[in-house]
């Protein structure tokens, strides 16, 4: 059920050898088995936490489309609250690709010379292949009343919102909770109040999203849940009609945005598919698949 409306929004020569061989071996086993194949290649793609049901499907429709032009490609993920991916990936870890929540985010990575200046423009949509929005899920009935942000501080009200200092979701929920206050004519220090007082309705702060949803969801704490719309509409999938989905007047235009890791394709000298694994997102085929899962398609 649906309430509300839309908001506006690797060294000798036997280690050659040793080195050669499981290499073979890795390949063998991972290929599509055909013989004369190209050499498989690997990308790893870095991203938030709730995007796992997304990038399982775009990866196995972009496998298909490698495998019909003969090339073989393994695609591994990492998943995990945004800001925490990203200090990962300039801690070392070797992402290819990455899909974070927020702009500063990815932004950072270029401030620590893995990204190219300009690095948005890379891409169409300003490397946005999708936005999404933070929404509001509730029990069955909304037995609470919940509509807008400032039913939230009410007296009983318990409020469900990953750490703003880990998780893209939990920072555009604060943002998007200021912005509430800001945007009905509110000062910057009547925001800050707000938020505080939210805050205080917070009985756990879950460090991403999808642990979020599993304290809502699966446990059964709060009272409402701040998360993505692609996350609302798979907790309403899953919940049997126990959940609602309620879309506040106002809230805030989330932009996750993809980027190649410029520093890591050129040593690991993967550039070119790197390259083709994100433009596929912007195919018709990769478009819908974004919004199979609640996303809203940029195209």
């Amino acid at each position: 059920m649906i309430s509300g409306r839309l908001p506006g929004l690797v060294s000798s020569f036997g280690g050659i050898i040793l080195c050669s061989l499981l290499c073979a071996l890795i390949v063998g086993c991972g290929g599509s088995g055909s013989g004369g194949a190209a050499e498989e290649v690997s990308l790893l793609n870095v991203s938030y936490d709730p995007t796992r049901e997304l990038w399982k499907d775009v990866n196995a429709a972009f496998q298909r489309t490698e495998e019909a032009a003969g090339r073989g490609i393994v695609i591994r993920q990492s998943h995990g609250a945004s800001g925490s991916q990203a200090r990962a990936v300039i801690d070392g870890l070797e992402a290819d690709v990455v899909s974070l929540a927020l702009w500063s985010d990815t932004d950072q990575l270029r401030q620590a010379g893995l990204l190219a200046e300009g690095w948005e423009r890379a891409l169409p949509d300003r490397s946005l292949p999708y936005t999404s929005t933070i929404v509001f899920v509730v029990r069955k009935g909304n037995p609470k009343g919940i509509r807008e942000w400032s039913d939230l501080v009410r007296d009983g009200i318990e409020v469900i919102t990953p750490n703003p200092k880990t998780s893209g979701n939990g920072r555009l929920s604060f943002l998007a909770a200021w912005g509430s206050v800001i945007l009905s004519g509110g000062s910057e220090s009547d925001a800050r109040e707000f938020v505080r007082r939210l805050y205080s309705h917070v009985p756990v702060l879950d460090t991403g999203a999808r642990g979020a949803t599993t304290t809502f969801a699966q446990k059964g704490l709060g009272d409402v849940h701040l998360t993505w719309e692609s996350e609302a509409w798979l907790e309403l999938r899953e919940s049997g009609g126990e959940l609602e989905l309620i879309y506040p007047s106002r809230s805030i235009l989330a932009e996750p945005h993809v980027a190649v890791v410029d520093r890591v394709v050129d040593q690991r000298g993967t550039r070119e598919v790197a390259r083709r694994y994100l433009e596929f997102l912007y195919t018709a085929e990769g478009q819908e698949l974004i919004a199979k899962h609640g996303y809203r398609p940029t195209n």
